[in-house]
């Protein structure tokens, strides 16, 4: 039987305040964790959210509020459906604002089920009830309590913080009070709030306390752990300390018998050591000594004592005076190139006249090569191959990206972790000071507030200038006037000019589908079969085979793509073999879409109408071909209009050929009326690719020329050429790329502007090879060469 005081309190909470509580309250959430009603903190929330709920609770007699957990990020406002159906009606205390945020104290009273909503929208308003816990044994309920009084008792000892709430529930409430023992030993727990939020729905006081017994227990556990860490990692912190007096005593013990030196002893004799082989100059040793000096002096635990042992570890590992013989046999060198690389002939023969004239002068210095083309058509590995020929270490990095001038000329050494640039890096790594720099990807280097690399390699690759290159970080001049230093990019445009004009330019065009057979069938396809574990006889290819996945799989300009594609046929013939030793596989035109799939690219027809016209393109994959189009749309007012994702350029281009076509369409045999009254569309192909560049003015003019003649070209042809206002025909760019699309799609003539003969002239003859090319001047020229009928002579007048 309860007591007459049991009865007149209910879960913690007299019987006259829980007549009281209001039934109608506003809600505040909670994000992180519910409150409980054994709870007194302080709660802090966004001002911005929450003032006005705030002030309206303020305004209220009873100057309660509801606070119901609700699971967010606490910086915006929940919907309806967030909140719990249960939470805490508190009295709210000492509300504060400040720094955007508003503080109260709450003081947890009684546990609350929403029951229905009066406003779903902040600030919100809801009907509440106050549920009863139904009568249970007192016994089974006083032996929970006196568990759990147990567990915070345990709990005590590992946190002071655990003591300070014990002190504060028991100024509140009575230890024999079983059901504001259970919500305070949940509240004391680390456990998530979906746990807690469980236990506050718990009306029945038993079922409460079974759930907060199983919270205690695991938050008893885990502090025992962390409490086994923390002695285990004070120990060995003592332990280290005892081992550290020790041996400092055995040092001092040590240095007095004279039978060992210290640490610092040892490192600087390294030091010196490193110096005798080498010619440090006057400056560079001086340094040395100074820091040496300065080292000597130094204590252990001192913050210089780090930085400037690794000062002395980089400028003591510096290859002073080292430097490599080069090998100056320019038929060697020739053997090297040709053994590692497949065609270019240009190329090596440009490569072997530069170490020709070294040959003469009896060394390389100051000298600067930029490798530009397309990816994958070997710039840096003839980079290495430059290396090998000449007998030189070789060190490559990417200055693609970079932004960082500090990563070319090395951090201050004020500033921790510092560090020097990657050129001194590269001559420390290589340990000679003439060696072969490969800076890769030179025309993606980029600028930022912390500097503007481009600008700081000048200094590193003018032959003027490196002979006393200053390293932030080493504060000492190095001499990097025998290095030799080879570039790459894909491009020209991007480099700065001052950078450019300080290195010889050797492009590389591609390979045409010979060359890249040739390169397959002798270099990657061997490097492809090791690599996968195969001998030659257990995967073979049919040149028919190769020339398909040249054609339909890696038409790129370089290699690197049919690399992959041969890797892909590797790997599953690697399969094929591991389940079944004996097999052979051989791959042959009708087999090969069972390991690559259908062929990326169509076979390229060019077409052959009124009206359309094969230009000549250059992009940084390559040389490629467009089908310009061109067409009447309707003869109702006049009209020109371009679609193809053209460039500013390349619209302008557009628009001078329609302006020149249309003001002398007389002279070329068409009707002057035609653009008058017609509605004409300019269409270049693939208008998901962006293009633009003033090349293929000649090729829309022609187009252009076509419909209004209604006639087609007398013969297939592609052309390339910036055209003026007057008809001329002016020179452009890539006429190699161009030449080599051209010829992988079968054209067999083609039409170059006059200025361009000279650039002709100097391409080897296996890309000048079957296909005739002609020369033009004027855009007269272009029309008598490209259409059947003799353009109709001016009258003279």
């Amino acid at each position: 039987m309860e007591s007459k005081q049991d009865k007149a309190t209910t879960a913690g909470v007299p019987a006259l305040l829980k007549d009281s509580l209001p039934g109608k309250l506003l809600l505040l959430p909670l994000p992180s964790r519910p409150f409980f009603p054994a709870q007194t903190m302080p709660i802090v929330l966004p001002e911005n959210l929450w003032l006005e709920t705030v002030d309206r609770v303020g305004q209220t007699p009873h100057q309660m509020v509801g606070l119901v957990y609700a699971p967010g990020n606490g910086q915006e406002i929940p919907d309806a459906g967030q909140f719990a159906t249960f939470g805490t009606v508190a009295r709210m205390h000492q509300p504060v604002r400040g720094d955007g945020r508003i503080q109260f104290i709450a003081e947890g009273l009684q546990r609350f089920q929403i029951g229905s909503w009066l406003s779903r929208k902040a600030p919100y308003v809801a009907l509440v009830d106050y549920p009863r816990p139904p009568d249970e044994n007192a016994q089974e309920i006083r032996a929970y309590a006196l568990a759990i009084i147990g567990k915070i008792k345990e709990l005590l000892p590992h946190n002071p913080l655990y003591k300070e709430n014990v002190r504060a529930y028991l100024e509140r409430f009575s230890p024999d009070d079983a059901s504001p023992l259970g919500d305070f030993a949940a509240a004391l727990t680390s456990a998530s709030g979906a746990e807690l939020q469980e236990v506050l729905e718990s009306v029945s006081l038993l079922r409460r306390l079974e759930k907060v017994m199983l919270l205690l227990q695991r938050e008893v556990e885990i502090v025992g752990l962390q409490s086994e860490i923390r002695q285990k990692v004070e120990e060995r912190v003592s332990e280290r300390q005892r081992e550290f007096f020790l041996r400092e005593q055995l040092k001092e013990i040590q240095k007095e018998l004279g039978i060992s030196k210290d640490d610092k002893t040892i490192e600087a004799e390294r030091f010196r050591e490193r110096l005798a082989d080498c010619v440090v100059p006057p400056e560079a040793q001086k340094r040395i000594d100074d820091e040496l000096q300065k080292f000597s002096m130094l204590e252990s635990g001192s913050p210089e004592y780090a930085g400037t042992r690794n000062y002395l570890d980089t400028l003591t590992s510096l290859p002073w005076g080292k430097y490599t013989t080069d090998h100056l046999d320019i038929d060697a060198a020739r053997r090297q190139l040709d053994r590692d690389h497949e065609g270019l002939s240009d190329v090596k023969d440009r490569i072997v006249e530069f170490l020709g004239v070294g040959a003469l002068t009896g060394q390389i210095a100051g000298s600067i090569i930029l490798l530009v083309g397309p990816p994958g058509v070997g710039k840096t590995s003839i980079g290495r191959s430059i290396a090998d020929a000449l007998g030189r270490k070789f060190y490559r990095f990417s200055v693609g990206g970079m932004r960082d001038e500090a990563e070319i000329k090395g951090h201050r050494r004020t500033y921790i972790g510092a560090m020097p640039g990657k050129f001194i890096q590269a001559i420390r790594e290589a340990q000679s000071a003439n060696p072969v720099i490969l800076l890769d990807e030179i025309d993606k280097i980029g600028s930022s507030y912390q500097g503007d690399p481009a600008s700081a390699l000048l200094e590193v690759l003018d032959p003027e200038q490196n002979v006393g290159f200053l390293d932030h970080y080493l504060d000492v001049r190095v001499d990097l006037s025998r290095v030799l230093f080879v570039c790459t990019a894909n491009q020209l445009d991007t480099i700065p000019r001052p950078l450019l004009d300080r290195m010889e330019v050797i492009r590389l065009a591609g390979y045409v589908a010979e060359e890249k057979l040739a390169i397959a069938k002798r270099h990657l396809l061997p490097k492809q079969r090791k690599k996968a574990g195969l001998s030659a006889t257990q995967l073979t290819f049919s040149d028919a085979a190769l020339r398909t996945v040249i054609d339909g799989y890696a038409r790129e300009a370089g290699v690197r793509n049919l690399e992959k594609q041969l890797n892909r046929v590797a790997r599953k013939a690697a399969l094929k073999v591991l389940r079944k030793p004996t097999e052979t596989v051989k791959v042959t035109p009708d087999n090969l879409s069972e390991f690559l799939g259908k062929p990326v690219f169509r076979l390229e027809e060019t077409q052959h109408g009124v009206g359309v016209v094969t230009g000549l393109a250059w992009t940084a994959m390559g040389g490629a071909t467009l089908e310009i189009e061109a067409t009447r749309v309707h003869t109702k007012n006049r009209g020109f209009k371009l679609t193809g994702q053209l460039g500013e350029v390349m619209r302008e281009s557009a628009e001078i050929a329609y302006s020149y076509v249309s003001s002398h369409l007389g002279d070329y045999d068409g009707d002057p009326a035609f653009f008058d009254e017609a509605y004409v569309h300019l269409h270049v192909p693939e208008g998901a690719t962006p293009k633009d560049g003033p090349s293929a003015g000649i090729t829309m003019a022609t187009a252009l020329l076509s419909l209004a003649r209604n006639e087609e070209l007398a013969r297939p042809l592609a052309m390339t050429g910036e055209l003026t206002l007057t008809g001329r025909v002016l020179p452009v760019g890539g006429i190699r790329e161009k030449l080599i699309a051209a010829k992988r799609v079968g054209i067999r003539e083609a039409l170059l502007p006059e200025a361009n003969r000279g650039d002709y002239e100097e391409l080897p003859d296996y890309i000048r090879r079957g296909i005739k090319v002609q020369f033009v001047a004027h855009f007269s020229e272009v029309v008598d060469k490209a259409f059947r009928k003799p353009r109709r002579r001016a009258r003279a007048t």
